[in-house]
């Protein structure tokens, strides 16, 4: 997949672009601020329909202005392919994808696949176990709608079993209903949680070694409660009843799951250097692209936001062997040292684009190859 055509106005700090690419390597150089991570945002928010800083969307429209759109023209599948994305402020968001709009933006997601990788990364490792259940949501949704559905369900099922135990309620049958499909939702995730992340797990291991070289030994091992022999959601519902009545939230379920991350036995998040670190989020990242493109038949995007900060000149110049090779499509790469920029270019055979970002005004530095 190819994003052939670029056009934003008002997004964030970019008043107006109008980019053409390069089927292999963009490169966007310029002082932090200047609007090279925003370009990569407008980019993932097509693919994802939300930015991948968690703002809300008002804050995506450029201070002062009352709308922004964003128009890209793809080559998928061989054939062109075009998304529209619309946002006003205090109006409902709008999607189209050549000319009709989503109904549902749940149906766009896996179809135009992205794999970013950012300096908030770090969070896998050191954030919470919501952004690591994200993490494996966000690989298993793009591939399979079903877990998406069933994950929607869960969350819904579960707001609403929350909703029960803070307003005190007592009738039993009102929590079985919602239980029964809890569990069912639940059984499906379990199962397709523990899947992927076993497939994960091998890439992840393979793409490690290839920056870090051998020597060090990582894991990632799957946390559920359901993991357990025997047990069940009904079950586990069952043990924990009173408790959830007295504390009056759900304290047992797939929302509670969590991947443990570990280099040489220990925990990445206690022991690992910031080099460690950052070589577990990039391989994490790059084995995520790989099963994507196996599970779609499609290359993803890969967008490299500011990822060689913290590494030694070894473990860059590993990563850029590796995703310059035809296992990777097309990329884009921010950075602000020229030298990086210019390594990757001396790797693409004439095959690329570069631009110079001030102010969110993008400045080509080469012509079209």
């Amino acid at each position: 997949m190819i994003l052939q055509r670029l056009s934003i106005d008002n997004f964030k700090n970019i008043a107006q672009a109008r980019l053409e690419f390069s089927p292999k390597a963009n490169c966007l150089l310029g002082n932090n601020g200047m609007g090279k991570s925003n370009l990569l945002d407008a980019i993932y928010y097509l693919s994802f329909c939300k930015s991948f800083n968690g703002v809300n969307d008002a804050m995506l429209i450029k201070r002062d202005e009352d709308f922004c759109i964003v128009n890209a023209s793809y080559l998928r599948r061989n054939a062109e392919d075009e998304l529209v994305l619309g946002m006003s402020r205090n109006k409902r968001k709008s999607l189209k994808r050549k000319g009709k709009e989503y109904q549902r933006l749940s149906q766009h997601i896996g179809l135009f696949p992205l794999v970013i990788i950012a300096p908030n990364d770090i969070d896998l490792i050191r954030g919470n176990s919501d952004e690591r259940r994200r993490f494996i949501d966000m690989i298993i949704s793009q591939s399979d709608h079903n877990y998406l559905d069933q994950l929607i369900r869960y969350n819904k099922s579960l707001d609403q079993r929350n909703k029960l135990l803070r307003d005190g309620c007592v009738d039993h049958n009102l929590y079985m209903a919602i239980e029964f499909a809890m569990s069912m939702s639940a059984e499906y995730i379990n199962r397709q949680r523990k899947m992927w992340l076993d497939r994960l797990s091998e890439i992840f291991n393979r793409y490690y070694n290839a920056i870090a070289g051998d020597g060090e030994q990582v894991e990632l091992i799957y946390q559920s409660q359901l993991n357990e022999a025997d047990a069940t959601l009904e079950k586990l519902f069952d043990g924990c009843r009173r408790h959830d009545e007295i504390v009056r939230h759900t304290s047992v379920g797939v929302h509670r799951d969590d991947i443990e991350m570990n280099v040489s036995g220990m925990p990445v998040r206690k022991t690992g250097s910031q080099g460690q670190c950052k070589t577990f989020t990039i391989a994490l990242r790059l084995a995520q692209y790989e099963l994507l493109s196996e599970a779609t038949s499609l290359k993803p995007l890969l967008l490299l936001d500011d990822i060689f900060d913290k590494l030694d000149a070894t473990r860059v110049e590993r990563i850029m062997e590796i995703v310059m090779c035809d296992t990777f499509g097309q990329i884009f790469i921010t950075d602000t040292n020229r030298t990086h920029l210019d390594n990757i270019i001396a790797r693409t055979s004439g095959d690329y684009r570069i631009w110079e970002v001030s102010g969110g005004t993008f400045t080509p530095l080469n012509s079209i190859q």
